[in-house]
């Protein structure tokens, strides 16, 4: 039997990419009863029912690396986290759950800066710092005029990447920037995926060069109930080479006496501020935990 990827789901009918060409494909029922929905990124082994129209069925989904609620897709290697320094400002709380998320899927997270144009030149590196300080990657754009688009577009390199950050930072501009082109390039595809009929509730996945961007922005918001408080600490790059040194093994870094790490923060070895939104994180995913279990 075939294997593919899924590009794009809508209504039960599934885009689904082979060496052999472009399938729609419809689930069996089996998925349902295992309550299990297919997601674009899936690798899938699928049956054809129908050469001619390029028709068949999803037998199999292998096994997940990970995936994502908001978009929802599945297996993604890279995530561009967008946040302007001005206008909208910064939503340094948003960035920080952003990280954790991917840090918590396997998923490489690349800090963008974008709206070079507006902004002074020490609000761009003051972020620059904070994040390289951190662990990250960071890289600075102006979507409107281009710069930095084409150092975006070399880590596109065999992944599946997504975009993320708050509403009014330049995703979507960013994202026409780079699809462009490749929109072109794959305009063949357009009447099996449905393109042009492009809503932001199904993420779509548009191919760019050997790899794959997801046309839908996600995680305008985000629900602090995605994650785990218990895992937090691991969830914070410059919080691990601590790991180890508190005075209490499972020590939170919040309240305990002779924690390593609250002690980086007043050396100004890690950012104070960093610290602090770690904490709200914190307190935030356990009530959301509380109020799941519901005591």
């Amino acid at each position: 039997m075939p294997e593919g990827m899924i590009l794009k789901g809508v209504g039960g009918l599934y885009s689904v990419k082979s060496p052999q060409g472009i399938y729609g494909c419809r689930a069996r029922g089996l998925f349902r009863k295992e309550g299990i929905t297919p997601l674009p990124g899936d690798r899938v082994i699928f049956d054809v029912t129908d050469e001619n129209d390029s028709e068949g069925y999803l037998s199999e989904i292998c096994k997940r690396k990970n995936s994502l609620v908001r978009p929802a897709v599945a297996n993604v290697d890279l995530a561009f986290i967008v946040v302007s320094p001005v206008d909208p400002e910064p939503d340094f709380l948003l960035v920080d759950k952003l990280l954790c998320i991917y840090e918590s899927k396997d998923i490489e997270p690349v800090i963008c800066i974008n709206k070079a144009d507006l902004a002074e030149k020490n609000d761009i590196q003051s972020i620059s710092e904070l994040y390289k300080n951190a662990g990250y990657d960071t890289i600075v754009t102006d979507a409107r005029t281009g710069s930095g688009i084409l150092e975006m577009e070399k880590m596109l390199h065999d992944r599946i990447v997504v975009f993320s950050g708050q509403s009014g930072v330049g995703k979507s501009t960013i994202l026409n920037k780079i699809m462009g082109d490749y929109r072109m390039k794959t305009g063949g595809l357009s009447e099996k995926i449905g393109r042009g009929k492009h809503t932001t509730r199904h993420a779509e996945f548009i191919e760019a060069g050997d790899g794959y961007i997801v046309d839908t922005p996600g995680f305008s918001s985000l629900d602090p109930g995605l994650l785990n408080h218990k895992e937090l600490a691991f969830l914070f790059r410059e919080f691990r080479e601590y790991e180890g040194k508190c005075r209490f093994s499972g020590c939170l870094h919040i309240n305990e006496p002779d924690c390593a790490v609250k002690e980086a923060v007043e050396k100004n070895l890690v950012s104070r501020d960093r610290h602090s939104r770690y904490v709200k994180i914190y307190m935030q995913a356990k009530e959301a935990e509380i109020k799941r279990r519901g005591y």
